[in-house]
């Protein structure tokens, strides 16, 4: 039986640093409930994937989910493919090898690189402009005064990512969250992404407003970097938008699966 034109639409929600599929569970069911086809990939080590952190060692390893799921999708399938903070840079190496079935790639206050320098140019940017007290509670390995892994604390999340979220929502974060690695050395690399694939492809930054963890100035700099297609800006977002703004991000995703698939 042949595929319809509506059944090829699919939304890709690819999470951010120790998260999970589980964080898009309000997205998924706005959604949903308007007919899309939308689907959430735990990355490797994170949410309920079963490998262990130390089992993860690469970020090809870390990514490899959600490249076997775009794998899996049918020949004539077109997603729009979106990545949240951390998760821009698992978007990013996606689109780099799917770039046939990635109609357009939404960076939420994400990592967003250019296609000249390595990813890691935009991650060491970040951690250069943090202050240790801005970390909190949160627990980190170092190697050569890099940052190697993080866990999240409650108080830097309850501050600087969830502010604007509902309590609940915080709870099971607290109760969900894993530790992740940031793979600087893999990111490192030359030639990660290419003009004529990654840079063939749409891109929409998503501006979160009140983001503590992520600020507006980091994420402007991000589009100075690597100026998408499109920038849309969210009042009263914090870095957990898809919770605290879940129907307006929703209802704009919506507008871009009109306009891009």
């Amino acid at each position: 039986m042949p595929t319809t034109a509506a059944s090829t639409k699919h939304l890709v929600l690819v999470h951010g640093l120790c998260h999970g599929a589980w964080c898009w569970y309000k997205v998924m069911s706005h959604l949903r409930s308007t007919g899309h086809r939308v689907s959430a990939v735990d990355l490797g080590g994170s949410g309920v994937h079963p490998s262990r952190l130390e089992e993860v060692a690469t970020f090809s390893g870390y990514i490899q989910p959600l490249l076997q799921f775009l794998e899996s999708l049918s020949a004539d399938e077109r997603v729009v493919l979106v990545g949240h903070s951390f998760g821009g840079l698992a978007i990013s190496l996606a689109m780099e090898r799917f770039p046939h079935i990635v109609s357009v790639a939404v960076f939420i206050t994400a990592y967003m690189p250019n296609f000249r320098d390595p990813p890691a140019v935009q991650m060491t940017q970040y951690f250069k402009n943090l202050k240790m007290e801005m970390y909190m509670d949160c627990r980190f390995t170092f190697e050569n005064g890099s940052p190697t892994s993080a866990e999240l604390g409650g108080s830097y999340m309850a501050t600087m990512m969830y502010q604007n979220c509902q309590p609940e929502d915080l709870e099971l974060a607290k109760m969900l969250i894993r530790p992740s690695h940031f793979f600087l050395e893999d990111m490192s690399k030359d030639s990660l992404l290419t003009r004529d694939k990654y840079g063939s492809i749409s891109r929409v930054y998503v501006v979160c407003e009140e983001d503590n963890a992520m600020d507006e100035e980091f994420q402007r700099f991000v589009i100075e970097d690597s100026p998408p297609n499109e920038v849309k800006s969210f009042p009263g977002a914090d870095h957990m938008i898809m919770l605290s703004k879940s129907k307006e991000i929703s209802h704009y995703l919506q507008e871009l699966v009109a306009r891009y698939l």
